[in-house]
């Protein structure tokens, strides 16, 4: 199955963090990485820009409606990305644990719908 892990972290602590704390996480990101690629799960993944750099679409009554900015201000922002394939939840949650953003922050684990499971209709 494949699995995103999506990686929330607070903006400002990181922009804010001394340049040596950066550069170790920066260096743990790329070592998980690499095992990631090494253990054959790692499908994608990349470093989202700060939320300044965020455009939002909506529609509504027909019409786009375009915001700069995130939709919400919420304390911890979506920072980045991994999409893996595992051969189950409990795996992909094991990967999760082990990303250096788990200790700042929040890994959300979340499955991706198939195509072959939503024409299925499951």
């Amino acid at each position: 199955m494949r699995y995103m892990l999506l990686i929330y972290s607070e903006e400002a602590a990181m922009m804010n963090a001394p340049k040596e704390q950066a550069q170790q996480m920066l260096a743990a990101y790329g070592a998980y990485t690499e095992a990631l690629h090494k253990s054959g799960v790692w499908l994608a993944g990349d470093r989202l820009k700060p939320t300044q750099a965020t455009t939002s679409v909506r529609l509504a009554d027909g019409k786009t409606n375009v915001l700069d900015g995130p939709y919400a201000d919420t304390k911890e922002q979506l920072a980045g990305f991994y999409m893996i394939e595992v051969a189950d939840i409990d795996t992909a949650i094991e990967w999760a644990a082990r990303c250096p953003g788990a200790s700042v922050g929040t890994i959300e684990v979340r499955p991706i719908w198939e195509m072959a499971e939503y024409a299925a209709g499951k």
